[in-house]
């Protein structure tokens, strides 16, 4: 099973992108004490969050909340998008690169 850590500088950096796409009106400290897991999506990049640290194994998905197109370094077309659960908080950052290739490289922002 993997373990919950906190995210990387990308990672919080494609969040906080996210986030700002969304209508979510967020606590302006939402960064605080977040945790991630790695989901099992062959290395895609795909994470369940945990805000606050708080881990509730049996949340359900709510709905996307924002998309992000990018393109990884090898030229392939990955989607990253923003689910809520369905009491409206964090729930994933789901990453899905179009050949389901590992991805390579988070975007720059």
């Amino acid at each position: 099973m993997e373990l919950n850590r906190i995210p990387t500088i990308q990672e919080e950096r494609l969040l906080e992108l996210l986030i700002k796409k969304s209508s979510l009106l967020i606590p302006k400290d939402w960064k605080n004490g977040l945790l991630v897991r790695n989901m099992d999506d062959g290395a895609m990049g795909s994470l369940y969050l945990f805000p606050q640290g708080k881990i509730f194994e049996n949340r359900m998905f709510g709905k996307q909340v924002s998309e992000f197109q990018f393109t990884d370094i090898d030229g392939i077309e990955v989607i990253a998008s923003l689910n809520v659960d369905s009491d409206g908080n964090l729930f994933e950052l789901d990453i899905w690169k179009t050949d389901f290739g590992k991805l390579i490289k988070f975007p720059d922002l």
